[in-house]
């Protein structure tokens, strides 16, 4: 990795590690709950109904906070919303160990997941618009990563506390706000993104932020594109609805900058789910779902629950559980090295299909209660592993890629709520399906919905690999 004159090499890594940071902080948050379910099943005396509300009512907070973090973070600014992020991380994990009534758990936890569905979107923004272009894939692939990472330490987390006792099940939410306060830290050595500046007029901090991070020649042009984007979209929205409102929008691999209901041009959600752009979006959405009800959050937030099903006690199931966040990172490490290389389609057709195989041979497992020779563990890594280097990365990078200029924001946005609730869906009906169905039905009907992932893919995803994002326009609206 070649610095270029004028670079502050020191700045950008800086800038990297908090962004990692903030991805760390969505994995862990999410992940946590794993290694709880036994001890607040038996704290709360929760039944199954009430087990999947504990578990998942952190992915409602999610929605609400994808829904008003492109806003805010266009109002107040990018680094200001992550640092209300970070507290939030922290009063989530704290209030959540503390707790002794069950409604106040779930309060702890839908402020967790605020925090969560405002990272998800404004985090890779914040790298996405201070980052130099050079380096902006590699540091938001970084982020993708470090989510994964956030996961793996959740599962060593969860393994270290379950042997201090009854009360172990505190300290492992409790332990969430150590590195959310060296996010918190590090946030305030960092400076708010140049075009978030330049959209308020703050030109001159702005060009110091460039000069730090791309260099004289490179700040003086880039602070020349953003200043003619602006423009630009100024005369865009002065046409077509009357009013300028020069806004900043940067779209990453992982998330939507912005959560409005207008489009350019003065055009509106009824336009976005128009002829036009409906096709597009409902391809868009379906891909965001599909990553969702193939299972995979299932297998990640109940994993130590199955686990216990073919008679391993707690902590070997705790253990097991780490094998499955290792898998996932070095799986993420795949798909960072390849998917520019073998393309998009390939990697989600492949990814459907391992992981339905993987599922129904862990049903086959149930079904028959054969658990020997690690069978249910071997597939579940090769389930997991399979997502993590097709579905789990590559999603949003092909969200990222197929919406038009006009309408990205918004519709990564609506695609990105769509994921949320179907991650609300699949985790609260988990238990409950369990419960009455058994697990192999259970995992049954996840394989049949990758087999319906794999066709829709096959018949609807096409290839975006190596185009240019107007010529990726080109395929899905005439």
């Amino acid at each position: 990795m070649n610095q270029k004159p004028g670079m502050n090499r020191k700045f950008v890594i800086l800038v990297s590690v908090v962004a990692a940071l903030g991805g760390l902080l969505f994995g862990f948050d999410t992940a946590i709950i794993s290694g709880t379910i036994p001890s607040i099943t038996a704290y709360f005396s929760l039944d199954e109904y009430m087990l999947g509300w504990a578990v998942s009512s952190i992915l409602i907070g999610c929605a609400m906070g994808a829904l008003v973090a492109g806003r805010l973070a266009d109002q107040y600014g990018r680094r200001s919303v992550l640092i209300v992020c970070a507290v939030l991380f922290a009063v989530s994990g704290i209030g959540a160990g503390l707790s002794h009534q069950l409604s106040l758990f779930i309060g702890f936890r839908l402020i967790g997941g605020l925090g969560v569905g405002a990272a998800a979107m404004v985090s890779p923004m914040y790298i996405a618009e201070i980052a130099p272009a050079a380096w902006r894939g590699r540091l938001v692939a970084f982020y993708q990563l470090a989510i994964v990472v956030g996961i793996l330490l959740a599962y060593f987390s969860n393994y270290l506390f379950n042997g201090i006792g009854p009360e172990g099940w505190r300290w492992m939410f409790a332990s969430q706000a150590a590195p959310s306060f060296l996010f918190l830290f590090m946030l305030l050595l960092v400076p708010e993104t140049p075009r978030w500046l330049m959209s308020k007029g703050r030109t001159q901090q702005a060009a110091r932020i460039l000069l730090k991070t791309a260099g004289l020649d490179h700040a003086r042009k880039e602070l020349a594109d953003i200043e003619s984007s602006f423009r630009q979209e100024a005369r865009r929205t002065d046409a077509g609805s009357g009013r300028s409102q020069a806004r900043g929008l940067a779209i990453s691999a992982s998330a939507a900058s912005n959560a409005n209901g207008n489009l350019p041009g003065g055009g509106s959600l009824g336009r976005l789910f128009g002829k036009t752009y409906g096709p597009v979006l409902l391809i868009g959405i379906l891909v965001a779902v599909f990553q969702q009800v193939t299972g995979i959050n299932s297998i990640l937030y109940y994993a130590p629950v199955i686990f216990k099903e073919t008679g391993l006690d707690n902590a070997s199931s705790l253990l097991q559980t780490i094998g499955i966040g290792l898998v996932n990172v070095v799986s993420t490490f795949i798909a960072i090295g390849l998917v520019d290389k073998l393309g998009r389609r390939k990697f989600l057709l492949a990814g459907s299909l391992l992981m339905g195989i993987s599922l129904g041979a862990v049903a086959l497992c149930f079904h028959f209660r054969y658990f020997d020779h690690y069978l249910v563990l071997i597939f579940m890594l090769l389930y997991v592993g399979s997502f993590g280097c097709t579905l789990g990365a590559v999603t949003w990078v092909y969200l990222s890629e197929i919406f038009p200029n006009s309408i990205r924001g918004l519709a990564l946005s609506v695609a990105t709520l769509s994921l949320w609730l179907a991650d609300f869906l699949v985790t609260y009906t988990f238990p409950i399906m369990t419960h009455h169905l058994g697990t192999a039905v259970t995992l049954s009907c996840y394989t049949g919905l990758c087999a319906m992932a794999f066709f829709f893919v096959l018949f609807n995803v096409r290839e975006t690999k190596g185009r240019t994002l107007e010529e990726i326009e080109g395929l899905f609206v005439k």
